[in-house]
């Protein structure tokens, strides 16, 4: 299965959920150990990856086919045809 390449909105989304959640988290937590740190730098990339993928995609656009008026066909035959003498 292919995946889409992610939209402008997507990387744009994911990635301030990342940097203000961990600074959030950082400054909520007032943790100062490597591993604190480590745990709080990891949830908040999965946070970011979450909100990534929940944007929703853009739609394809729909294809609609264009009708002619109904006497166009009509209005060509019944143009006088050239003949040269």
């Amino acid at each position: 299965m292919i995946m889409p390449r992610p939209t402008a909105a997507q990387l744009a989304y994911g990635s301030c959920t990342v940097i203000f959640s961990t600074l959030a988290m950082l400054l909520l937590s007032q943790t100062s150990s490597g591993v604190g740190i480590a745990v709080i730098a990891v949830s908040a990339l999965l946070l970011g990856l979450l909100v990534a993928l929940t944007v929703p995609m853009p739609k394809k656009p729909r294809v609609v086919a264009v009708r002619k008026p109904a006497g166009a066909e009509r209005h060509k035959s019944e143009e006088p045809a050239l003949t040269q003498s």
